[in-house]
């Protein structure tokens, strides 16, 4: 039995999200971490579970981003879309579990300190005035109607000839 780590399941669940329609950057793969977990791992961690990743033929490098290979895409794609980041996590690990890898693939080294700098980056744009697009919305306080409502009267009843 191989050893899976968390760290794999949390980069592949963010890749999903974020190389939807083209390849990621570094950049928005950290955006998804932080969403998905709160924090981000360690650059270290993160460059040796792209290497694993990639090794398996699960992460491809593509016009100076990442995407998911079909079949990492199929391991993402058939998780509960209304459920929680936990509960999506490991059903992906269970996914990553039982994954048999055909052939050998060339694993892509991704410098830590261009992991890092991605980190900074996003950091700073969380500073900023800009708001980011991927954490979630508040919910507000108190359900109030909205002012300048009025009520509807009910009709009249109709009168009955005799």
């Amino acid at each position: 039995m191989k050893q899976i780590h968390d760290i794999d399941t949390l980069l592949l669940l963010a890749l999903g999200i974020a190389a939807k329609r083209r390849p990621a950057e570094l950049l928005e793969i950290m955006a998804a971490i932080d969403f998905l977990q709160g924090n981000i791992p360690s650059e270290a961690k993160l460059s040796e579970a792209f290497a694993r990743l990639s090794g398996l033929g699960l992460v491809l490098a593509e016009d100076g981003g990442f995407r998911l290979s079909p079949a990492a895409e199929e391991m993402v794609s058939n998780l509960p879309k209304k459920g929680e980041a936990e509960e999506r996590l490991f059903r992906v690990k269970d996914n990553l579990s039982t994954f048999k890898p055909e052939g050998e693939h060339a694993a892509v080294a991704v410098a830590a300190d261009d992991i890092k700098a991605a980190i900074q980056a996003h950091r700073e744009a969380g500073k900023g005035g800009a708001k980011n697009l991927l954490m979630p919305k508040p919910k507000p306080v108190e359900d109030k109607p909205r002012p300048g409502q009025r009520q509807r009267k009910p009709a009249p009843k109709a009168r009955r000839r005799s």
